[in-house]
């Protein structure tokens, strides 16, 4: 099969071994920069145009999307949906998952343990939305923070309504969420791919950190998941309608509490961890999945 991982670093370890793994597996594995892609949209022919030349067909796409650039990201990965190529992630699956807002209104639709979450945007409501979440301390998000940045825990009322009123000041969107001290400041980062979780990891936030993020000096370690641990993240997975994603887990007292679900997980933190070959089970789920030459099918979009 000929595959394209949509990256901007092809110099990225996940880039890298998902590129590895691929050519180890006898599949042709391209690196393309999604931000240099542009589309020809048309109803008899649409095609993805990359250095002035019509990309050739790809029997499937890896869609590595920064946060930053989700919605022209987004375009191009719908662009290869329309040419009738498989993505091991869809452009609305992805979509859906980088809005903190609907996905967590999404997962408590379905009945998925999460952390009691407030969101407003007068501050005249700051009170009674921190009150509700089951007041301090409590943590508040950036909607677009990532890798734990935007990210803050407020350890009393005061504080807490200091922090709302300066993000609301600054007109950024924001969530407040209870703050789970049964966890310790770790987390657990389950792997899920095809219905299926197939590596986890115990994520520890470094001393005096309560965010568990491994870009933020945190450490990982192999850990064994209870049956309900699992269902929540296959659960979670299913909910964004993801094929492969990382689910953010928290143990609470009352059981496990999702925290994020990452289109794009980084690979190298868990295969280390775990010492499992995480990419080779990415490209066979889309070895299993996809359909060779599927081009001559036009997807709908």
């Amino acid at each position: 099969m000929r595959i394209a991982i949509l990256s901007r670093n092809p110099r990225l370890y996940s880039t890298k071994r998902l590129v590895e793994a691929g050519e180890a597996l006898g599949h042709t594995v391209d690196v393309i920069d999604t931000m240099h892609c542009y589309m020809d949209i048309t109803s008899s022919k649409p095609s993805v145009r990359y250095k002035g030349k019509p990309l050739p067909h790809y029997d499937a796409v890896i869609p590595r999307i920064g946060a930053s650039v989700t919605f022209y990201g987004t375009s191009v990965v719908r662009q290869f949906e329309m040419m009738g190529t498989y993505s091991i992630n869809e452009s609305v699956a992805i979509s859906r998952s980088r809005d903190k807002l609907r996905s967590l209104q999404l997962l408590s639709r379905k009945g998925i343990g999460m952390p009691r979450t407030g969101f407003a945007n007068h501050p005249d409501n700051i009170g009674d939305l921190i009150k509700n979440v089951g007041g301090a301390p409590v943590v508040i998000k950036l909607l677009e923070g990532t890798q734990g940045i935007g990210v803050v825990l407020a350890d009393t009322q005061k504080t807490a309504e200091a922090i709302i009123e300066a993000f609301m000041g600054l007109e950024a969107n924001i969530l407040v969420q209870e703050y789970i001290k049964e966890a310790g400041g770790a987390d657990i980062r389950c792997l899920v791919v095809d219905g299926k979780v197939i590596a986890a990891m115990k994520r520890q936030g470094a001393e005096g950190e309560f965010r568990s993020n491994l870009h933020r000096g945190g450490s990982a370690s192999v850990v064994r998941l209870s049956p309900a641990e699992r269902k929540t993240a296959v659960d979670a997975a299913k909910t964004m309608g993801l094929r492969m994603c990382g689910v953010d887990i928290l143990r609470a007292t009352r059981g496990p509490v999702v925290m994020e679900v990452n289109s794009s997980p980084g690979l190298e933190g868990i295969e280390k961890a775990t010492g499992k070959d995480v990419a080779s089970m990415i490209i066979q789920c889309i070895a299993k999945n996809a359909k060779p030459h599927s081009n001559k099918t036009k997807g709908k979009g």
